[in-house]
């Protein structure tokens, strides 16, 4: 495809690489349910791609939207999307879905690796699109550059909306810390980290015959689970970065689409450009306990992984020469299920995936579309998200070297 993006390459992948403006920082909460009269008549018609990830979500039960459409490569999970979404209209490919004018927006849960094709294919025949992330993947660090500078070009060009369905930016207690931030609870943000660990990845891998797209995935070029922990709450963006990887020559390491990416884990630690220090662990083996975490810790408030919130209290009487220090006091565990207030309408409030977010994405994105503004999670905050580990991974390769982060976009 043409790149439209008058950046270069080299400009992009430079260590001293010119930052270029974002859009503005997300919401710190969506709005609640709308009146009904505030309710378009239309509803949003919208095609889902992918039977595994594309069918955990609610787009049926949406009262805004229709699933009028499903496709997926392999006949069985088609069967599953027309299942679950209760759809009669099925297509063999994406390629063939794309073209239905009836259809107003994609929902594109494909492999990783193609997200970019098929999300710029979306585009180009006038869809909005949600996709699952990251936003863009590639086997080098500049492919994937070059992949961020079109995608953000072409939803420019279009005028189309687009959003990323990060998973952790609607985690219930990533909810509350937006909402504690915003409200000035918890302070300045001092510092941040954020764990994705995920040892089932090798058994998902396949083999070196018969390779999945996550045979060799370098972690960090899966970063958006722990990077909107911090981009999402305060809007800040990371600028530089040290990352330190971890693999044990295992064949899966030796010989993979991605550069014969030699790490199964990455730790890193990221600067935002507030000064904000962020370590994030996404991590492929050991026996860890998998899942999604953040702490955030704030000069008045923080709140840690286990969900409990501490402050400052004053002691009397020690240390300090007014009397009294300052010690920690443990105020509550922080448990709110966001999912059963007006956050959402009515049908949606339920449980749902990845700690209660899919309910929430679904939401978000229909909402968007339907009154014609900008998703929580739009082109620039899933460049947002999706950058800095490309970069963090260039680091790794490059012994923990301290790498800056261009930002893509205008």
């Amino acid at each position: 495809m043409e790149n439209t993006n008058p950046l270069t390459r080299r400009q992009f992948i430079g260590q001293n690489a010119a930052t270029i403006a974002l859009a503005a920082a997300p919401m710190a909460l969506p709005g609640p349910m709308r009146a009904q009269s505030d309710t378009p008549a239309k509803k949003l018609r919208i095609g889902i791609a992918g039977g595994r990830f594309g069918a955990m979500f609610y787009w049926h039960e949406h009262p805004g939207c229709t699933v009028a459409g499903v496709t997926d490569l392999m006949p069985q999970r088609r069967e599953i999307l027309m299942k679950v979404y209760q759809c009669a209209q099925s297509y063999r490919s994406l390629e063939e879905m794309v073209k239905d004018p009836s259809l107003d927006a994609i929902g594109v849960f494909t492999d990783g690796p193609k997200h970019f094709e098929h999300v710029m294919l979306a585009l180009a025949h006038g869809k909005h699109v949600i996709s699952a992330t990251p936003a863009v993947m590639a086997a080098t660090a500049a492919e994937a550059l070059d992949q961020a500078a079109q995608l953000f070009a072409k939803v420019k060009q279009m005028g189309l909306t687009y959003m990323m369905a990060a998973t952790s930016f609607w985690q219930q207690r990533m909810i509350s810390a937006r909402k504690l931030y915003a409200e000035g609870a918890l302070g300045q943000i001092t510092y941040c980290e954020s764990d994705y660990l995920h040892s089932g990845v090798r058994i998902l891998c396949g083999t070196a015959a018969n390779p999945t797209w996550l045979y060799g995935l370098p972690p960090m070029f899966y970063p958006t689970q722990c990077t909107a922990h911090l981009v999402g709450l305060t809007g800040e963006r990371l600028v530089e970065v040290s990352c330190t990887g971890w693999g044990n020559n295992d064949p899966v390491l030796r010989k993979n689409a991605f550069a014969d990416n030699p790490f199964w884990n990455e730790t890193a630690m990221f600067r935002s450009d507030r000064g904000t220090p962020f370590r994030v662990r996404v991590w492929w083996e050991g026996p860890v306990d998998n899942g999604t975490t953040a702490s955030w810790f704030g000069t008045k408030m923080s709140l840690n992984a286990q969900g409990e919130i501490w402050t400052l209290a004053a002691e009397p009487g020690k240390g300090a020469a007014n009397g009294a220090r300052q010690k920690p006091q443990l105020l509550r565990r922080e448990d709110t299920a966001w999912w059963k207030t007006d956050l959402l309408p009515e049908p949606l409030r339920h449980d749902s995936k990845h700690e209660g977010s899919h309910t929430f994405i679904t939401h978000e994105f229909v909402d968007a579309v339907q009154h014609r503004r900008r998703p929580a999670i739009d082109i620039g905050e899933a460049l947002a998200y999706t950058v800095p580990g490309i970069i963090a991974h260039q680091s790794a390769l490059k012994g923990g070297e301290l790498l800056k982060i261009p930002t893509i976009g205008a």
